[in-house]
């Protein structure tokens, strides 16, 4: 069998050496300064919505970091910088992530905060996984009809997402505080130090930051955004200045003299409330209450056996209701079913993204139709395992033909369907992802998000809130009334795309830590990388430098520009394509001879730090 679900404690029993990365001929790379940086500081969920979750704003120019003992690969020089701090007082992979977190809530407010949720998979060596799920929760007084005006019709998405109705119960700064009860090493109130001091003293506005402000008008309405982000004038303050969010350095003390708490009961908490429920054009439906009972939840990690180049790994990643890992797992194993696994060298071929397009397609109908809240909505056969049997990939294999499927449907991996609607997709569009491993042996691979580039557009405190709810599919049933899996209940999770992976060799070494931000599309990122590194061997820079390429149903999406020789072979076959940006942000360690091999995407404004 090429999949299956693996124990969370499992030691391979087998070693081996992994395949030697290559670096790409044409690809040139040069260092990234380090202090110019801190010197200068889909078919989708609704109709109307944006199909890049966040604008493009240039790309920087990246090169790979080796380190030896430990290293940090974030989505922002000032967080990895923090990262590293941590690691070298003393603490480990988990304490250098909550702190890098708390220190991307500030630096890159559009992309994830405490206001919002996230997924964290932590790792040690030998095999022992552990995976906390942080999502968002729909307010008990949520209910399908959130996002229906009176006559049935579902919302825009502009108009559900600005304002308090789509607003979910943040679990981010809970789901930290119970992982780092279970593994973190230093005091909690550490943790805080470097985003506080950060906070108080002021950082530079990058270049992306200062983009995304220009493009969100509806930030500007908000007064204590607009008094923080904005000149009088309304325009953004100018790259290079010296931004401080004394609010936020407060909120952050509270928090540390309460282990999160402070969120969830008291001032802070009605605060949020009051902003949600008082929103004037779309107010939202959470109360106190909703705060002070959210719970985090252990998840058990989900895991599967992959062989690339002759070598065994195993994928461990989160459980729904993220469908990450579930549908990443679809993919790769319809890449072996159709034997399909890439061959060539340094760029795809067409024939092989001709397969891998229809093969993804075949992956997200699946998804659309049966992943949500498995508390609400059990995947078939009550295991999402169910998708991954190899007689069942094989049958979707056997789909594939020369020309492209005029229509993918959702299959019926028990023989029958269930009474479901095909749901629309669904995509976080503010997302951060950051990796960390330290010198004893563990790691961790935590994505965050707000949902959309900065949220809800409502601050509270020195931070911004969710609009994660969004996530779910606004029309909740079909013509015929038969309900979409997605479908908002009261407290339940909306499902996620987010794929934070640790990916362990037969000896049970952890051998990447990776993930990405990028909404429904982050499965493809995060797949390419895969593909490219462990199957091709790519070295992690040249992997993540290599153009993207995503489809969730639709058109094959392609990086702008990219892959010229490419095009008219799969236009014959029926593909139709579409240029985007494809801003992935994928952060990646890799396990190599004497240490870690770090790449940092150069879409985004990341570095990898290190000993």
């Amino acid at each position: 069998m090429w999949l299956r679900v693996i124990s969370a404690a499992t030691v391979w029993p087998r070693a081996f050496e992994p395949a030697r990365p290559r670096r790409a001929r044409a690809l040139r790379l040069c260092a990234v300064s380090l202090g110019g940086l801190l010197g200068l500081g889909a078919a989708l969920a609704q109709a109307d919505a944006p199909i890049e979750p966040e604008a493009a704003s240039g790309r920087q120019i990246a090169r790979e970091q080796f380190h030896a003992r430990h290293a940090a690969a974030t989505a922002h020089p000032l967080a990895s910088a923090a990262a590293l701090e941590i690691l070298r007082a003393g603490g480990n992979a988990l304490d250098a992530a909550i702190a890098a977190q708390w220190v991307l809530g500030l630096v890159e407010p559009q992309s994830s905060g405490i206001g919002g949720g996230g997924f964290l998979v932590l790792g040690e060596s030998g095999g022992r996984v552990r995976t906390y799920d942080g999502r968002e929760i729909a307010p008990p007084l949520a209910d399908e009809a959130l996002f229906l005006q009176t006559d049935g019709q579902p919302l825009s998405f502009r108009a559900a997402a600005v304002g308090g109705r789509a607003v979910g119960v943040p679990g981010l700064v809970r789901m930290l505080a119970q992982a780092h009860r279970e593994a973190g090493r230093l005091p909690w109130a550490r943790l805080f130090e470097p985003a506080i001091r950060l906070a108080q003293e002021g950082f530079a506005v990058t270049p992306r930051l200062h983009t995304l402000l220009g493009m969100a008008p509806e930030l500007r309405r908000d007064p204590e955004a607009r008094a923080l982000y904005f000149q009088e004038d309304g325009t953004p303050h100018p790259v290079g200045y010296r931004l401080r969010n004394p609010a936020l350095a407060q909120t952050y003390r509270q928090l540390a003299r309460t282990r999160g708490e402070a969120l969830y009961r008291g001032a802070m908490a009605q605060a949020i409330v009051d902003k949600v429920q008082h929103h004037p054009d779309n107010p939202g439906r959470l109360r106190g209450t909703d705060l002070a009972r959210y719970t985090p939840l252990a998840r058990e990690p989900l895991c599967l056996d992959w062989r690339a180049q002759g070598q065994a790994y195993r994928i461990c990643g989160m459980g729904l209701p993220s469908s990450g890992t579930v549908t990443l797992g679809q993919i790769l194993g319809l890449l072996t079913a159709a034997r399909a696994e890439p061959q060539w060298q340094e760029r795809p071929q067409a024939d092989w993204l001709f397969t891998y397009s229809e093969i993804a397609r075949l992956a997200y109908a699946d998804r659309a139709f049966y992943l949500a809240d498995p508390a609400f909505v059990p995947p078939p056969g009550g295991r999402v395992q169910t998708l991954w049997q190899p007689d069942y990939l094989a049958q979707r294999a056997r789909l594939l033909g020369p020309q492209r499927l005029p229509v993918v449907e959702p299959g019926q991996p028990l023989g029958v369907r269930p009474p479901l609607a095909y749901g629309s997709d669904t995509t976080e569009r503010g997302t951060s992802h950051l990796s960390v491993v330290d010198a004893q042996g563990l790691a961790v691979s935590l994505t965050s998000s707000i949902e959309d580039a900065f949220g809800a557009r409502m601050m509270v405190g020195g931070f911004l809130l969710n609009n994660q709810l969004t996530d779910f599919n606004f029309q909740p049933r079909d013509a015929q009334g038969r309900p979409s899996a997605n479908r908002v209940e009261p407290g339940k999770r909306p499902r996620s795309s987010m794929t934070p992976l640790i990916v362990y060799d037969a000896r049970g070494q952890i051998m990447q830590v990776l993930g990405s931000p990028g909404g429904a599309l982050i499965i493809h990122y995060v797949a390419k990388t895969l593909l490219a590194t462990l199957q091709v061997g790519l070295t992690p820079q040249a992997a993540i430098a290599l153009p993207n390429f995503a489809t969730v149903g639709g058109p094959l999406l392609l990086e702008t520009g990219a892959y010229p020789e490419l095009r008219a072979a799969l236009a014959a076959r029926g593909v139709p394509l579409q240029d985007l940006a494809l801003t992935s942000g994928v952060q990646v360690l890799q396990r190599v001879s004497g240490g870690w091999l770090g790449a940092s995407d150069p879409r985004r404004e990341g570095v990898v730090l290190g000993d």
